[in-house]
C-alpha cells in the first residue's frame, strides 16, 4: 500500500501555490528530468505531496546556484545509495532468518 504522500492528484496550479514556484519553472523542472507528474487521459499533470517536496528541495538548491544538471546527478547518486542500503539490508535479513531465494 502506497503513502497519500505518494498519490498523484494535485494540479500544477495549486503545486505553483504551495511552493511558490511559476507553472513554467515546475514544467521546466520536469523537462530537465527532475520531477516526474503524472498525465491524465486529457495530458492534465498530476502531482503528489512527495513531488511537493522535492520541488522545493530543488529550488533551495538552485537559489545556492547549483544547477539543474548537478542537481539531477545528486539525485540519481541519492537514490544509488538507497538502493545499496536497501540491498545490504535485505541481505543482513535473509542471513539472520536464514532465508535463500
Amino acid at each position: 500500500m502506497s503513502s497519500y504522500k505518494d498519490k498523484k492528484v494535485i494540479t500544477i496550479g495549486i503545486v505553483s501555490e504551495l511552493t511558490g514556484l511559476s507553472e513554467r519553472k515546475i514544467r521546466y523542472y520536469e523537462e530537465r528530468g527532475l520531477i516526474f507528474p503524472e498525465r491524465t487521459k486529457r495530458g492534465t499533470r498530476k502531482y503528489s505531496f512527495t513531488d511537493i517536496e522535492l520541488l522545493l528541495k530543488i529550488a533551495d538548491k538552485r537559489e545556492e546556484g547549483i544547477q539543474t544538471y548537478e542537481i539531477k546527478k545528486d539525485f540519481i547518486n541519492e537514490t544509488k545509495k538507497k538502493d545499496i542500503r536497501d540491498q545490504m539490508i535485505r541481505g543482513q535479513l535473509n542471513a539472520h532468518f536464514n532465508i535463500r531465494k
